[in-house]
């Protein structure tokens, strides 16, 4: 080989491997490129004060959650107050999302990670994802993600079964083709309404009767005192001391799952009227039917009365006591003041609450009754 020729191939050579070199660097850069996305933040620029609408969709239905006034509501059940503490945790979260993983997967596997888009095909409905949506007040989306599968870490407990904990979640960025899972579960984040819902409700405490009427029941229970025994009202049978307490704890301690904005107080059939008169000179009054086609029951309540405004020296009071209890009245009637707002507002609702819970209050006359002890079988 003459000089000329072996120029000429080393020129080759060293063409060749330039370009292998540059496609080699060429790749590096995209697979740093794709990398890079991990330990990302989805929503790193997102403006959390801006958001004025958050929209969740799934295959079953949505919710709008909308801030107005300072005030969160829910759209899809007349805005009813929504539960500021799950929105707020909700928005506190987005801005924190770290990618964990990024998946290249096709779009017939879509639907196993349930990151197909919710109402774009029927036939799909079953691998639909959560689509979420925020939105600022003049209603420009400023964010949006579609919810998958949440990733499920196994670990042992003291009990037989295994514990299935949520770590992560499937989800689709818009402009993104690649599957990404996110750091956290995001379990919240439902297109339920009721889920969304401001849970705080009335509370019927230092009550002195208890009347049930309707449905062809009639009881009446009171007691003289706040700790005193409960009795029936009216003679006929010894009271069954447990379900008296059951009955008038139960007021103290009602929740709902649901509002039904359809329903109207007026409108109950065959209602339960079950009214509570406490020591706070206090009325509330509950209307309860059965909910078609379910164990729950349909709950309208209304309030009146005003509670004293001064306290009653008790008997025997000494000068020195009277600066502490007149404090605690005092703390007492500001607390009581505020929740009596929240409470006279609820009679605008129409509520559903588990019958189970309301159990106690739904007992017929009969059962309220003591049954006597059978005497001891003495022995031979």
């Amino acid at each position: 080989m003459n000089r000329k020729s072996f120029l000429v191939l080393l020129g080759l050579v060293l063409a060749l491997g330039g370009a292998g070199l540059a496609l080699f660097w060429q790749d590096l850069a995209a697979w740093r490129s794709a990398d890079a996305k991990i330990g990302s933040k989805l929503f790193d620029k997102l403006p959390v004060n801006d958001v004025a609408q958050i929209r969740l969709i799934d295959a079953k239905g949505e919710v709008t959650l909308t801030l107005k006034d300072r005030r969160w509501s829910v759209k899809q059940r007349g805005d009813y107050n929504a539960n500021y503490q799950d929105i707020g945790d909700l928005l506190v979260k987005l801005p924190d999302l770290k990618v964990v993983q990024t998946e290249n997967v096709g779009a017939a596997l879509l639907p196993r990670l349930n990151l197909v888009q919710p109402g774009k095909d029927a036939k799909s409905a079953d691998g639909a994802g959560t689509l979420l949506e925020l939105s600022d007040k003049g209603g420009k989306v400023i964010g949006s993600l579609l919810l998958g599968k949440k990733v499920i870490k196994i670990e042992d407990s003291p009990l037989p079964i295994k514990q299935e904990i949520p770590v992560g979640r499937y989800v689709l960025s818009p402009g993104n083709q690649s599957v990404l899972v996110i750091s956290d579960a995001l379990k919240n984040a439902d297109a339920n309404p009721a889920q969304w819902l401001a849970k705080d409700f009335f509370k019927a405490e230092r009550i002195k009767s208890l009347t049930a009427s309707g449905e062809g029941v009639q009881w009446k229970i009171a007691r003289g005192e706040e700790y005193g025994q409960w009795k029936f009202a009216a003679s006929g049978g010894q009271l069954d001391a447990s379900a008296a307490v059951a009955a008038v704890n139960a007021l103290a301690s009602l929740a709902f799952v649901d509002v039904a904005i359809d329903v109207k107080a007026e409108s109950l059939e065959k209602p339960r009227t079950i009214v509570a008169e406490t020591f706070d000179n206090l009325t509330y009054t509950l209307k309860l039917a059965k909910k078609p086609g379910s164990g729950d029951y349909y709950l309208a309540v209304a309030i009146a009365g005003d509670p004293p405004r001064e306290r009653k020296p008790e008997k025997g009071e000494k000068p020195a006591d009277k600066e502490r209890l007149d404090k605690q009245f005092a703390d007492s009637a500001k607390k009581l003041g505020e929740r009596l707002k929240l409470e006279k507002s609820l009679a605008a609702w129409t509520y559903v609450v588990a019958g189970k819970t309301l159990e106690p209050l739904l007992k017929d006359r009969g059962e309220l009754i003591a049954v006597p002890r059978k005497p001891p079988v003495s022995g031979r």
